[in-house]
């Protein structure tokens, strides 16, 4: 194995997080902040920024306005929309998602928390857990995030107050041991003033924990991806027409999970026909190996009949097809309802099938965390679990497992909508 591969195996250079939480809790100012301290913007994104905070009237530079975009979220100073970006250390590249906080827009923080490894949750020390800090908690544990960060912003409204820091330690480790958690941290900060963003601040000595950029920078992910069950969708199959590369055939992809590797046995799904890896072809060249979630082209010993929507696995490890689907389902629709009898595309992967809603088995109420079994449709932004009858078997891994393949969208037929988001779980 190559040194590259070892590197990005064993630590992984990119971190994906989402900030989640209340209105007004600090989400677009605290991703100012660090885009800001850590010297990712330029000086004249900084010198707009500052001009659109002095025509506003506002008494300091309002950092936010660097991750909303939209002129309704800046007239509201909330955010609607999410907001992806992107900035580096001299240790890690990040993607941040800013999602946005009011509960209309539910669907959004799922988008945002959907490809997430890590999840901040801003909570305003003055108000404590609201019922969006319980929300987006659980939405981020349910779509597999499985680093929670909770950023009690605003300290130095509370004149940094430890026993109201403590307060709120305790109340949300109360609420998280009903979770899924599996690594939980507090850090106190100020978005606004720049307290423990960036670097340590003196203004909380009694905090001992690191500031929240050395806790991302030095955040272990690798471990949480998949690196056994070995899943390759075939999105592309390349022929060149050319006399370059006459025989060249190739199947171009992204890898789900799993390490793929020159030599390696391989199974096509569904036909069932086993071959190796003969070479694996990466835009700057050859590979000797190919992990998650590498954009790369396969060629095979045997020439197969493979085309868009196969799947290569291991012969002894191949995923379960499933044409009966338990899923949970988060609807997105403003316009329609999810009622059985209804019939919608679904997509899987780089997969395309058709699929009839046989019955919804309840709502879950993410507030109480309750079952209304009672339900008989899904209305925007509610979450249930979904028996759906496909037209062809998906193959599929629980979401637990694979967040890749264990997850469909579904689309509305006549209008080429994207209507709702499921996950076998």
């Amino acid at each position: 194995m190559s040194e590259l591969t070892a590197h990005a195996l064993s630590g992984g250079d990119l971190l994906r997080f989402a900030t989640a939480g209340s209105v007004d809790d600090g989400k677009s100012t605290l991703i100012g902040r660090l885009l800001y301290d850590s010297k990712a913007i330029f000086e004249d994104q900084y010198d707009a920024v500052e001009r659109v905070s002095t025509q506003r009237g506002d008494d300091y530079v309002d950092l936010a306005l660097l991750t909303d975009g939209l002129r309704a979220e800046r007239e509201q100073g909330i955010t609607i929309d999410v907001a992806y970006r992107y900035f580096a250390t001299p240790k890690r590249k990040f993607v941040i998602a800013d999602t946005p906080g009011h509960p209309q827009y539910t669907r959004n923080m799922v988008t945002g928390a959907s490809t997430a490894d890590a999840a901040l949750i801003l909570i305003d020390a003055r108000k404590g857990m609201t019922e969006q800090s319980r929300r987006h908690s659980f939405l981020a544990t349910l779509l597999g995030v499985r680093h929670l960060v909770v950023c009690i912003n605003k300290m130095d409204l509370v004149d940094y107050a430890e026993q109201v820091y403590d307060r709120i330690v305790d109340e949300f480790t109360s609420f998280a041991s009903r979770l899924k958690v599996g690594d939980l941290e507090f850090i106190p900060i100020s978005a606004l003033k720049g307290d423990n963003v960036v670097t340590r601040s003196t203004n909380t000595p009694w905090y001992d924990g690191p500031s929240l950029l050395y806790y991302l920078e030095h955040l272990h992910v690798a471990s949480d991806r998949n690196l056994t069950d070995v899943r390759f969708p075939v999105q592309y199959v390349i022929r060149p027409q050319s006399a370059k590369a006459r025989d060249y055939r190739g199947y171009a992809g992204t890898v789900a999970s799993g390490v793929i590797k020159v030599g390696d046995p391989m199974m096509v799904l569904p036909s069932g026909f086993t071959t190796t890896v003969s070479a694996i072809d990466s835009p700057t060249g050859p590979v000797d190996a190919a992990y998650p979630p590498m954009s790369v082209v396969l060629r095979l010993a045997d020439e197969l009949d493979i085309s868009r929507g196969d799947m290569l696995v291991r012969p002894n490890n191949p995923a379960e097809a499933r044409q009966e689907l338990d899923l949970r389902i988060c609807w997105m629709d403003e316009a329609t309802t999810l009622t059985p009898g209804r019939t919608l595309a679904v997509k899987h992967t780089t997969t395309w099938g058709r699929a009839k809603v046989r019955e919804v088995l309840y709502r879950l109420d993410i507030n109480t965390l309750h079952r209304d079994e009672s339900a008989t449709a899904l209305q925007l932004n509610d979450i249930g679990r979904v028996r759906l009858r496909c037209s062809r078997p998906l193959f599929m891994d629980d979401y637990s497992e694979n967040r890749a393949t264990g997850a469909v969208i579904l689309v509305d037929e006549s209008s080429n909508k994207t209507v709702g988001a499921g996950f076998l779980a």
